[in-house]
């Protein structure tokens, strides 16, 4: 063994517990993110494992790594598990070997049928806990993903069970200087202090006379905390209100549309949390608050301080009460762009220009804006022509939507534009998938989306502060 490696006793354990780990270990950012900070992973090594297109291949390349990473690689690996809500597999590698060596316990996994390869499992059962045997204790080969089972993190649901205590508390990665100053020029303004203020409303207990359709949102204040958390840490000063009906919701977005000292910092954020329908959500009472009069209250005529300044919304609601059941992914071609623009647009352009010079008699008109602009907003959902989807949601770590959002702002705002990443949450919502048998989530899907009129790239810029 090299003197640079791994413990043997710390090989051994990884080794023993390889395809448990192939199956049910999560691979995201924030994993790797903690190995890096620790000097474990290199910057190639993290682009390696990311790069493969299936979470049992990361989990594989990550596992044949580790053991060439040093003697304090097994203990970070450990913490980087407990920090990405896997304490179960973290335990599983504390626990000491068998005395043949070869059998891990494992509580509550379901026996399924075995991949092509050289590994071979027998599962059996010993006083109500079920011991998977390894006949071959090496890594496996890496295999086709078997998606139910790798997102489950145990029998119950990663989706729709209490398997996890807390989503990702991360601190926010701060913006270096040197990002600052090369990309500032062509963005936002963004460094005031606070960066602008946001407001949270959160709807998670319902009025049973009045909407008695309407359940309990368990875990959406789960989200709520979430978000208070990462805009207090982008330097934002929040304000959170929970189960309020549709008048008051209108009462307090006006309220928050009409503060004066939007005068004084570069941006807003409006996060709506409730159940919802295409185009509205609900308020305690069951009635809707229409998703068009929240952008009008914003826009350049009704809420003038926030002119030119970019605001956010994020809407966590069911856009309709269809379920996105998934297809079944076949190869196909790359779809083709189109053009961006049209040229007698941008001929009628020029000649705007040329009569505003020459009428000089006029007078200097000021600069007209259109209604609406400088916003985005991300959606938990999908709306579509003919399918308006559901929003899935977690009991203990909150919403899908909000815990990939929460994860790529605290990992990626530092130097990534917001609608870049709207869309990496996009790509990560893409991959989820309920794990519930025997229910009608089993397998479902969730597709994000977001709109954009902003008119420059939006870096928050978070905790960098200018010298002028």
């Amino acid at each position: 063994m090299l003197k640079c490696g791994m413990q043997e006793r710390d090989r051994q354990a990884i080794r023993r517990c390889s395809a448990v780990f192939c199956k049910q270990l999560v691979v995201d950012a924030l994993l790797i993110q903690s190995l890096q900070a620790d000097d474990i992973l290199t910057e190639s090594m993290a682009e390696s494992i990311m790069a493969e297109q299936t979470s049992q291949k990361r989990s594989w390349r990550l596992l044949l790594l580790l053991p060439k990473r040093g003697p304090k690689a097994f203990r970070s690996f450990c913490s980087a598990l407990q920090e990405t809500e896997q304490q179960h597999l973290c335990d599983l590698l504390m626990q000491p070997p068998e005395s043949d060596g070869r059998e891990t316990h494992v509580d509550i996994i379901q026996p399924e049928e075995e991949p092509e390869g050289k590994l071979e499992r027998q599962v059996t059962k010993r006083k109500e806990t079920k011991v998977e045997r390894f006949v071959n204790a090496s890594l496996p080969l890496s295999t086709q993903e078997e998606i139910a089972a790798k997102r489950a993190r145990s029998h119950e649901s990663m989706e729709f069970s209490l398997d996890a205590d807390s989503p990702i508390t991360t601190p926010v990665l701060p913006c270096t200087s040197d990002f600052y100053l090369s990309h500032c020029q062509q963005s936002y303004r963004m460094k005031s202090t606070p960066r602008g203020f946001a407001l949270v409303i959160s709807n998670v207990t319902f009025d049973p006379r009045a909407a008695p359709e309407l359940d309990t949102r368990k875990g959406g204040e789960v989200d709520d905390e979430v978000l208070r958390k990462v805009f207090t840490e982008l330097d934002y000063c929040v304000t959170v209100h929970r189960d309020l009906t549709a008048q008051g919701m209108r009462t307090c977005i006006e309220n928050f549309c009409r503060r004066s000292d939007h005068r004084t910092v570069d941006s807003c954020a409006v996060c709506l949390l409730s159940h919802g329908t295409e185009g509205a959500v609900y308020g305690t009472d069951g009635q809707l608050l229409q998703l068009d009069w929240v952008f009008e209250a914003f826009d350049n005529a009704h809420c003038p301080l926030l002119q030119n300044k970019p605001k956010m919304f994020f809407i966590q609601a069911c856009r309709g009460d269809e379920m996105d059941c998934g297809v079944e992914q076949i190869d196909s071609p790359a779809r083709t762009c189109s053009p961006s623009c049209e040229q007698r647009d941008a001929g009628r352009e020029g000649q705007g220009d040329a009569d505003l010079r020459n009428g000089e008699d006029l007078g200097k008109p000021r600069i007209k804006l259109p209604q609406r602009s400088d916003m985005i907003c991300g959606f938990a959902s999908l709306k579509g022509q003919k399918l308006c989807t559901a929003a899935m949601r977690n009991t203990k770590r909150g919403s899908w939507f909000i815990q990939e959002l929460n994860a790529a702002l605290r990992l990626n705002a530092r130097n990534t534009h917001l609608a870049d990443i709207l869309v990496q949450v996009n790509g990560r919502i893409k991959e989820r998938e309920g794990y519930a048998p025997g229910t009608a989530h089993h397998r479902c899907k969730e597709m994000s989306e977001f709109t954009s009129s902003l008119c420059k790239d939006l870096y928050l810029f978070p905790k960098y502060q200018p010298r002028y």
